[in-house]
């Protein structure tokens, strides 16, 4: 059965940090683009973080540039995503996501083929 969960989410103020991280079991990602997605309520999924399968190339929407930073351990099959300066914006349910066998970075959700079940964020002013 193959699974992807999320950790590492809970309230914080502004301006503080968070580290969240995926780990994946079932079977190997390091095939895998991978992707972090924040969803708030009333509001559709958008990517925060995408990071390809090999040579860890990155993609950042302009809001996230600087703030967040995506990175993954092939080797424990586990993807992160450091956050930074946090923004009451930046709260939503972040979801850690693949692209099965497909190495290339893409920022539709459509795109990703396994998700994880979400991890709460809260930035509070």
């Amino acid at each position: 059965q193959v699974q992807l969960v999320e950790s590492g989410g809970g309230l914080v103020q502004a301006g503080d940090s968070l580290r969240l991280s995926c780990v994946a079991s079932g079977r190997t990602f390091s095939s895998d683009a991978m992707g972090w997605f924040r969803q708030a309520p009333g509001k559709e999924r958008e990517l925060v973080a995408a990071i390809t399968c090999a040579f860890s190339k990155t993609h950042y929407p302009d809001s996230e540039k600087g703030r967040f930073t995506i990175s993954r351990d092939n080797a424990k099959n586990t993807v992160y995503l450091q956050m930074n300066s946090l923004k009451p914006e930046d709260t939503g349910v972040y979801f850690c996501a693949a692209r099965r066998y497909r190495c290339g970075l893409s920022t539709a959700a459509s795109e990703y083929d396994y998700w994880g079940q979400g991890t709460q964020v809260t930035v509070s002013s």
